[in-house]
Protein backbone atom coordinates (compact mmCIF):
# COMPACT_ATOMS: atom_id res chain seq x y z
CA UNK A 1 0.00 0.00 0.00
CA UNK A 2 2.94 2.30 0.55
CA UNK A 3 4.26 1.86 -2.65
CA UNK A 4 1.13 2.98 -4.33
CA UNK A 5 0.30 5.96 -1.99
CA UNK A 6 4.07 7.38 -2.46
CA UNK A 7 4.36 6.68 -5.94
CA UNK A 8 0.97 8.76 -6.11
CA UNK A 9 2.68 11.43 -4.24
CA UNK A 10 5.86 11.20 -6.15
CA UNK A 11 3.51 11.57 -9.36
CA UNK A 12 0.91 14.35 -8.38
CA UNK A 13 3.53 16.35 -5.85
CA UNK A 14 7.36 15.48 -7.09
CA UNK A 15 7.61 14.66 -2.98
CA UNK A 16 11.04 14.16 -1.81
CA UNK A 17 12.06 10.72 -1.63
CA UNK A 18 9.09 9.20 -2.72
CA UNK A 19 10.82 8.00 -5.42
CA UNK A 20 13.10 5.49 -3.12
CA UNK A 21 9.93 3.33 -3.30
CA UNK A 22 10.36 2.60 -6.83
CA UNK A 23 13.59 0.79 -5.87
CA UNK A 24 13.08 -2.78 -5.50
CA UNK A 25 16.39 -3.02 -3.27
CA UNK A 26 14.86 -0.17 -1.11
CA UNK A 27 11.83 -1.91 -0.48
CA UNK A 28 13.30 -5.44 0.25
CA UNK A 29 15.49 -3.75 3.07
CA UNK A 30 12.78 -1.86 4.61
CA UNK A 31 10.87 -4.94 4.50
CA UNK A 32 13.71 -7.04 6.38
CA UNK A 33 13.69 -4.44 8.29
CA UNK A 34 9.91 -4.27 9.24
CA UNK A 35 8.97 -8.24 9.41
CA UNK A 36 12.13 -8.43 11.99
CA UNK A 37 11.05 -6.06 14.48
CA UNK A 38 7.36 -7.08 14.04
CA UNK A 39 8.35 -10.78 15.10
CA UNK A 40 11.11 -9.60 17.39
CA UNK A 41 8.99 -7.02 19.42
CA UNK A 42 5.22 -8.78 19.20
CA UNK A 43 6.47 -12.10 19.10
CA UNK A 44 6.74 -12.01 22.66
CA UNK A 45 2.91 -10.95 22.83
CA UNK A 46 2.11 -13.85 20.62
CA UNK A 47 3.94 -16.03 23.01
CA UNK A 48 2.25 -14.98 26.28
CA UNK A 49 -1.24 -15.34 24.48
CA UNK A 50 -0.16 -18.52 23.37
CA UNK A 51 0.40 -19.27 26.99
CA UNK A 52 -2.85 -17.76 28.61
CA UNK A 53 -4.63 -19.98 25.94
CA UNK A 54 -2.58 -23.13 27.19
CA UNK A 55 -1.54 -24.10 23.85
CA UNK A 56 1.03 -25.94 24.64
CA UNK A 57 2.90 -28.59 23.18
CA UNK A 58 2.23 -32.26 23.87
CA UNK A 59 5.91 -34.09 23.66
CA UNK A 60 6.12 -38.11 22.69
CA UNK A 61 8.50 -40.20 24.61
CA UNK A 62 10.98 -40.97 22.38
CA UNK A 63 14.02 -41.28 24.77
CA UNK A 64 15.87 -38.02 23.77
CA UNK A 65 17.49 -36.29 26.36
CA UNK A 66 15.92 -32.91 27.74
CA UNK A 67 12.88 -33.75 25.31
CA UNK A 68 10.45 -34.10 28.69
CA UNK A 69 11.55 -30.64 29.59
CA UNK A 70 10.34 -29.37 26.41
CA UNK A 71 6.23 -30.28 27.16
CA UNK A 72 4.17 -27.00 27.37
CA UNK A 73 6.22 -24.89 25.11
CA UNK A 74 3.60 -23.02 23.24
CA UNK A 75 3.37 -24.21 19.79
CA UNK A 76 1.46 -22.55 16.86
CA UNK A 77 4.35 -20.40 16.50
CA UNK A 78 4.24 -20.17 12.50
CA UNK A 79 1.90 -17.49 13.26
CA UNK A 80 4.20 -14.91 14.23
CA UNK A 81 6.25 -16.24 11.01
CA UNK A 82 3.20 -15.51 9.03
CA UNK A 83 1.83 -12.31 10.49
CA UNK A 84 5.51 -10.93 10.00
CA UNK A 85 5.95 -11.83 6.45
CA UNK A 86 2.20 -10.71 5.16
CA UNK A 87 2.39 -7.29 6.88
CA UNK A 88 5.30 -5.66 5.34
CA UNK A 89 4.93 -7.46 1.96
CA UNK A 90 0.87 -5.60 2.21
CA UNK A 91 2.86 -2.32 2.81
CA UNK A 92 6.02 -2.40 0.56
CA UNK A 93 5.21 -4.86 -2.27
CA UNK A 94 3.76 -4.66 -5.83
CA UNK A 95 0.09 -6.24 -4.87
CA UNK A 96 -1.19 -6.61 -8.65
CA UNK A 97 2.47 -8.82 -9.14
CA UNK A 98 1.44 -12.22 -9.97
CA UNK A 99 4.25 -13.56 -8.12
CA UNK A 100 4.08 -11.77 -5.04
CA UNK A 101 -0.31 -13.04 -5.19
CA UNK A 102 1.03 -16.29 -5.41
CA UNK A 103 3.34 -16.26 -2.50
CA UNK A 104 0.57 -14.54 -0.61
CA UNK A 105 -1.73 -17.45 -1.77
CA UNK A 106 0.72 -20.02 -0.80
CA UNK A 107 1.25 -18.69 3.19
CA UNK A 108 -2.35 -18.46 3.54
CA UNK A 109 -3.36 -21.89 2.33
CA UNK A 110 -0.17 -23.94 3.61
CA UNK A 111 -0.79 -21.53 7.11
CA UNK A 112 -4.25 -23.08 7.28
CA UNK A 113 -3.61 -26.66 6.78
CA UNK A 114 -1.02 -26.49 9.67
CA UNK A 115 -2.67 -24.21 11.50
CA UNK A 116 -5.80 -27.07 11.55
CA UNK A 117 -3.36 -29.74 12.12
CA UNK A 118 -1.59 -27.96 15.30
CA UNK A 119 -5.69 -27.09 16.51
CA UNK A 120 -6.33 -30.32 16.23
CA UNK A 121 -3.21 -31.61 18.16
CA UNK A 122 -3.70 -29.54 20.93
CA UNK A 123 -7.51 -28.60 21.64
CA UNK A 124 -8.99 -31.78 20.23
CA UNK A 125 -6.03 -33.33 22.62
CA UNK A 126 -5.50 -35.49 19.14
CA UNK A 127 -1.72 -36.30 19.05
CA UNK A 128 -1.62 -37.45 15.33
CA UNK A 129 -3.37 -34.17 14.28
CA UNK A 130 -4.80 -33.76 10.52
CA UNK A 131 -4.94 -36.80 8.72
CA UNK A 132 -2.41 -37.37 6.64
CA UNK A 133 -4.47 -37.68 3.38
CA UNK A 134 -5.97 -34.32 4.15
CA UNK A 135 -2.45 -32.69 4.67
CA UNK A 136 -1.09 -34.08 1.32
CA UNK A 137 -4.37 -33.34 -0.25
CA UNK A 138 -3.77 -29.76 0.50
CA UNK A 139 -0.39 -29.35 -0.84
CA UNK A 140 -1.60 -30.87 -4.45
CA UNK A 141 -4.12 -28.41 -4.03
CA UNK A 142 -1.53 -25.89 -4.02
CA UNK A 143 0.77 -27.77 -6.46
CA UNK A 144 -2.67 -27.47 -8.62
CA UNK A 145 -2.66 -24.02 -8.15
CA UNK A 146 0.61 -22.89 -8.55
CA UNK A 147 0.96 -25.41 -11.66
CA UNK A 148 -1.70 -23.99 -13.32
CA UNK A 149 -0.90 -20.39 -12.60
CA UNK A 150 2.61 -21.08 -14.15
CA UNK A 151 1.12 -22.48 -17.11
CA UNK A 152 -1.53 -20.40 -17.86
CA UNK A 153 -1.63 -16.89 -16.56
CA UNK A 154 -0.21 -14.43 -19.09
CA UNK A 155 1.83 -12.53 -16.66
CA UNK A 156 4.46 -15.09 -15.68
CA UNK A 157 6.78 -15.41 -18.74
CA UNK A 158 10.39 -15.15 -19.63
CA UNK A 159 12.28 -13.10 -22.34
CA UNK A 160 15.44 -14.73 -24.22
CA UNK A 161 18.49 -13.22 -25.22
CA UNK A 162 19.15 -12.71 -29.08
CA UNK A 163 22.40 -12.19 -31.01
CA UNK A 164 22.28 -9.71 -33.65
CA UNK A 165 25.71 -9.31 -35.14
CA UNK A 166 25.89 -6.22 -37.33
CA UNK A 167 28.74 -7.52 -39.45
CA UNK A 168 31.69 -9.77 -39.47
CA UNK A 169 34.07 -7.22 -39.63
CA UNK A 170 32.38 -5.58 -36.64
CA UNK A 171 32.56 -8.82 -34.91
CA UNK A 172 36.22 -9.05 -34.41
CA UNK A 173 36.53 -5.56 -32.69
CA UNK A 174 33.72 -5.99 -30.82
CA UNK A 175 31.00 -7.90 -28.84
CA UNK A 176 27.67 -8.77 -30.09
CA UNK A 177 24.60 -6.35 -29.41
CA UNK A 178 23.20 -8.24 -26.88
CA UNK A 179 18.83 -7.67 -27.07
CA UNK A 180 16.22 -9.25 -25.50
CA UNK A 181 13.16 -11.56 -27.57
CA UNK A 182 9.59 -10.28 -27.00
CA UNK A 183 8.40 -11.45 -23.44
CA UNK A 184 6.56 -15.43 -24.03
CA UNK A 185 5.09 -18.18 -22.30
CA UNK A 186 7.53 -20.77 -21.60
CA UNK A 187 7.90 -24.53 -19.37
CA UNK A 188 11.54 -23.97 -19.35
CA UNK A 189 13.61 -24.09 -16.42
CA UNK A 190 17.60 -23.90 -15.33
CA UNK A 191 19.81 -26.87 -14.97
CA UNK A 192 23.07 -26.06 -13.01
CA UNK A 193 26.25 -26.05 -13.99
CA UNK A 194 25.58 -27.01 -17.80
CA UNK A 195 26.43 -24.10 -20.23
CA UNK A 196 23.44 -24.50 -22.38
CA UNK A 197 21.70 -24.52 -18.86
CA UNK A 198 18.19 -24.39 -20.23
CA UNK A 199 15.18 -27.40 -20.11
CA UNK A 200 12.21 -27.42 -21.11
CA UNK A 201 9.59 -29.55 -19.40
CA UNK A 202 7.02 -29.48 -22.69
CA UNK A 203 9.86 -31.74 -24.55
CA UNK A 204 8.92 -34.34 -22.02
CA UNK A 205 5.72 -34.30 -24.57
CA UNK A 206 6.22 -33.18 -27.50
CA UNK A 207 9.14 -35.65 -28.80
CA UNK A 208 6.26 -37.97 -29.08
CA UNK A 209 4.64 -35.19 -31.27
CA UNK A 210 5.14 -31.54 -32.09
CA UNK A 211 1.49 -31.02 -31.77
CA UNK A 212 1.15 -32.13 -27.87
CA UNK A 213 2.72 -28.98 -27.35
CA UNK A 214 -0.45 -27.79 -25.67
CA UNK A 215 -0.82 -30.51 -23.09
CA UNK A 216 2.21 -29.65 -21.44
CA UNK A 217 0.42 -28.49 -18.63
CA UNK A 218 -0.24 -32.60 -17.79
CA UNK A 219 3.38 -33.12 -17.25
CA UNK A 220 4.23 -29.66 -15.99
CA UNK A 221 1.53 -29.46 -13.15
CA UNK A 222 2.16 -33.06 -11.65
CA UNK A 223 5.92 -31.81 -11.20
CA UNK A 224 4.93 -29.01 -9.43
CA UNK A 225 2.67 -30.85 -6.91
CA UNK A 226 5.60 -33.22 -6.45
CA UNK A 227 8.18 -30.38 -5.69
CA UNK A 228 5.31 -28.65 -3.22
CA UNK A 229 4.70 -31.73 -1.64
CA UNK A 230 8.22 -33.01 -1.13
CA UNK A 231 9.47 -29.47 -0.12
CA UNK A 232 6.35 -28.67 2.66
CA UNK A 233 7.25 -32.54 4.00
CA UNK A 234 11.33 -31.71 3.87
CA UNK A 235 10.43 -28.32 6.53
CA UNK A 236 8.00 -29.99 8.44
CA UNK A 237 10.42 -33.11 9.23
CA UNK A 238 13.17 -30.83 9.70
CA UNK A 239 11.46 -29.01 12.38
CA UNK A 240 12.05 -31.30 15.44
CA UNK A 241 14.53 -29.33 17.40
CA UNK A 242 15.26 -25.75 18.07
CA UNK A 243 16.23 -23.75 15.77
CA UNK A 244 16.88 -26.22 12.57
CA UNK A 245 14.05 -25.52 10.89
CA UNK A 246 13.91 -21.62 10.66
CA UNK A 247 17.89 -21.22 10.93
CA UNK A 248 17.98 -23.56 7.87
CA UNK A 249 15.11 -21.81 5.94
CA UNK A 250 16.46 -18.44 6.56
CA UNK A 251 19.96 -19.32 5.04
CA UNK A 252 17.78 -20.90 1.48
CA UNK A 253 15.54 -17.76 1.33
CA UNK A 254 18.02 -15.24 1.51
CA UNK A 255 19.85 -17.23 -1.40
CA UNK A 256 16.66 -17.63 -3.18
CA UNK A 257 16.23 -13.30 -2.91
CA UNK A 258 19.44 -13.19 -4.60
CA UNK A 259 18.23 -15.88 -7.62
CA UNK A 260 14.70 -13.60 -7.72
CA UNK A 261 16.38 -10.13 -8.46
CA UNK A 262 19.02 -11.40 -10.57
CA UNK A 263 16.37 -12.90 -12.89
CA UNK A 264 14.09 -9.88 -12.44
CA UNK A 265 17.08 -7.75 -13.29
CA UNK A 266 17.52 -7.39 -17.04
CA UNK A 267 21.74 -5.74 -16.50
CA UNK A 268 22.61 -8.54 -14.34
CA UNK A 269 20.68 -11.42 -15.59
CA UNK A 270 22.78 -10.61 -18.89
CA UNK A 271 25.91 -10.04 -17.45
CA UNK A 272 25.36 -13.98 -15.43
CA UNK A 273 23.69 -15.19 -18.81
CA UNK A 274 20.75 -16.65 -16.73
CA UNK A 275 17.16 -16.46 -17.60
CA UNK A 276 15.22 -13.11 -17.70
CA UNK A 277 12.02 -13.41 -15.86
CA UNK A 278 10.46 -10.29 -16.25
CA UNK A 279 8.57 -8.58 -12.71
CA UNK A 280 9.66 -11.62 -10.86
CA UNK A 281 12.33 -9.12 -9.02
CA UNK A 282 8.79 -7.99 -6.77
CA UNK A 283 9.57 -11.27 -5.32
CA UNK A 284 12.87 -9.77 -3.76
CA UNK A 285 10.42 -7.60 -0.85
CA UNK A 286 8.07 -10.96 -0.49
CA UNK A 287 11.87 -13.03 0.37
CA UNK A 288 12.95 -10.14 2.53
CA UNK A 289 10.16 -9.78 4.54
CA UNK A 290 10.06 -13.64 5.17
CA UNK A 291 13.43 -13.77 5.47
CA UNK A 292 13.10 -10.68 8.92
CA UNK A 293 10.48 -12.98 10.25
CA UNK A 294 12.41 -16.23 10.04
CA UNK A 295 15.20 -14.35 11.63
CA UNK A 296 12.63 -12.82 14.21
CA UNK A 297 11.48 -15.98 15.16
CA UNK A 298 14.61 -17.41 15.76
CA UNK A 299 15.45 -15.11 18.95
CA UNK A 300 12.52 -16.63 20.33
CA UNK A 301 12.92 -20.58 18.88
CA UNK A 302 16.93 -21.51 19.85
CA UNK A 303 17.83 -23.54 22.45
CA UNK A 304 16.08 -23.59 25.26
CA UNK A 305 13.16 -22.80 23.03
CA UNK A 306 10.13 -20.41 24.09
CA UNK A 307 8.27 -21.40 21.34
CA UNK A 308 7.94 -23.48 18.50
CA UNK A 309 6.36 -23.16 15.04
CA UNK A 310 4.21 -26.18 14.60
CA UNK A 311 3.07 -27.41 11.57
CA UNK A 312 1.71 -23.70 11.12
CA UNK A 313 5.11 -22.50 10.27
CA UNK A 314 7.09 -25.45 9.06
CA UNK A 315 4.21 -26.17 6.18
CA UNK A 316 4.26 -22.93 5.01
CA UNK A 317 8.03 -22.55 5.87
CA UNK A 318 8.11 -25.42 3.02
CA UNK A 319 5.28 -24.10 0.94
CA UNK A 320 6.90 -20.80 0.26
CA UNK A 321 10.46 -21.97 -0.66
CA UNK A 322 9.33 -24.56 -3.39
CA UNK A 323 7.01 -21.81 -4.85
CA UNK A 324 10.23 -19.49 -5.07
CA UNK A 325 12.50 -22.18 -6.33
CA UNK A 326 9.69 -22.76 -9.14
CA UNK A 327 8.96 -18.68 -9.64
CA UNK A 328 13.09 -18.32 -9.75
CA UNK A 329 12.93 -20.86 -12.37
CA UNK A 330 15.48 -22.91 -9.97
CA UNK A 331 13.73 -26.07 -8.95
CA UNK A 332 16.38 -28.01 -9.96
CA UNK A 333 18.70 -26.69 -7.63
CA UNK A 334 16.38 -27.86 -4.87
CA UNK A 335 18.07 -30.81 -3.56
CA UNK A 336 21.81 -28.98 -2.87
CA UNK A 337 20.19 -25.32 -1.76
CA UNK A 338 17.45 -27.29 0.52
CA UNK A 339 19.99 -30.01 1.14
CA UNK A 340 19.14 -30.22 4.54
CA UNK A 341 15.55 -31.06 3.95
CA UNK A 342 16.30 -33.63 1.57
CA UNK A 343 18.80 -35.42 3.74
CA UNK A 344 16.43 -35.49 6.69
CA UNK A 345 13.57 -36.69 4.07
CA UNK A 346 16.01 -39.28 2.52
CA UNK A 347 16.28 -40.53 6.16
CA UNK A 348 12.80 -41.07 6.82
CA UNK A 349 12.31 -42.85 2.88
CA UNK A 350 15.89 -45.12 4.32
CA UNK A 351 14.42 -46.28 7.47
CA UNK A 352 10.91 -46.75 6.53
CA UNK A 353 11.98 -48.73 3.41
CA UNK A 354 14.70 -50.40 5.13
CA UNK A 355 12.73 -51.44 7.96
CA UNK A 356 9.68 -52.94 5.67
CA UNK A 357 12.45 -54.81 3.72
CA UNK A 358 13.95 -56.30 6.46
CA UNK A 359 10.63 -57.06 8.63
CA UNK A 360 9.22 -58.96 4.84
CA UNK A 361 12.65 -60.81 4.54
CA UNK A 362 14.11 -61.84 7.80
CA UNK A 363 10.67 -61.37 10.42
CA UNK A 364 12.50 -58.75 12.52
CA UNK A 365 12.61 -55.11 11.68
CA UNK A 366 16.40 -53.47 10.80
CA UNK A 367 17.19 -49.65 11.38
CA UNK A 368 19.78 -47.57 9.23
CA UNK A 369 19.98 -44.72 11.57
CA UNK A 370 19.05 -45.10 15.39
CA UNK A 371 16.45 -42.48 15.02
CA UNK A 372 15.18 -40.80 12.01
CA UNK A 373 14.68 -37.66 10.85
CA UNK A 374 19.05 -37.46 10.69
CA UNK A 375 18.83 -34.98 13.54
CA UNK A 376 17.47 -37.42 15.99
CA UNK A 377 20.08 -40.04 14.94
CA UNK A 378 22.56 -37.22 16.06
CA UNK A 379 20.68 -36.71 19.01
CA UNK A 380 21.25 -40.76 20.12
CA UNK A 381 24.90 -40.44 19.29
CA UNK A 382 24.83 -37.32 22.43
CA UNK A 383 25.52 -34.11 20.79
CA UNK A 384 23.93 -31.78 22.27
CA UNK A 385 21.26 -30.16 19.39
CA UNK A 386 22.39 -26.55 19.48
CA UNK A 387 25.59 -28.50 18.33
CA UNK A 388 23.70 -30.49 15.81
CA UNK A 389 21.81 -27.36 14.79
CA UNK A 390 24.54 -25.25 14.28
CA UNK A 391 26.57 -27.87 12.10
CA UNK A 392 23.45 -28.10 10.44
CA UNK A 393 23.26 -24.55 9.54
CA UNK A 394 26.90 -24.37 8.52
CA UNK A 395 26.44 -27.08 5.79
CA UNK A 396 23.45 -25.34 4.04
CA UNK A 397 25.67 -22.15 4.49
CA UNK A 398 28.27 -24.25 2.24
CA UNK A 399 25.06 -25.73 0.16
CA UNK A 400 24.18 -22.19 -0.36
CA UNK A 401 27.23 -20.71 -1.62
CA UNK A 402 27.50 -23.93 -3.82
CA UNK A 403 23.95 -22.84 -5.04
CA UNK A 404 24.91 -19.08 -6.02
CA UNK A 405 28.38 -20.22 -7.71
CA UNK A 406 26.06 -22.48 -10.03
CA UNK A 407 25.17 -18.78 -11.34
CA UNK A 408 28.54 -18.48 -12.69
CA UNK A 409 29.76 -21.89 -13.64
CA UNK A 410 28.98 -23.72 -16.40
Amino acid sequence: MLYYLFSYLEEQFQLPGASLFGFITFRAAMAFVLSLGISTIYGKRIILFLQRQQVGETVRDLGLAGQNQKAGTPTMGGIIIITATLIPVLLLAQLDNIYVVLLIVTTLWMGMIGFTDDYIKVFKKNKDGLKGRFKVLGQVGLGIIVGATMYFHPGITIKEEKVTPINAQELVIQSPIREFNDAEKSLKTTIPLFKENEFDYSSLITWISPGLVKWSWLIFIPIVILIVTAVSNGANLTDGIDGLAAGTSAIVVITLALFAWISGNIVFSDYLNVMYIPNSGEMTVFITAFAGALVGFLWYNTFPAQVFMGDTGSLTIGGIIAVLAIATRKELLIPVLCGVFFMENLSVIMQVSWFKYTKKRFGEGRRVFLMSPLHHHYQKLGIHESKIVVRFWIINILLAIISIVTLKVR
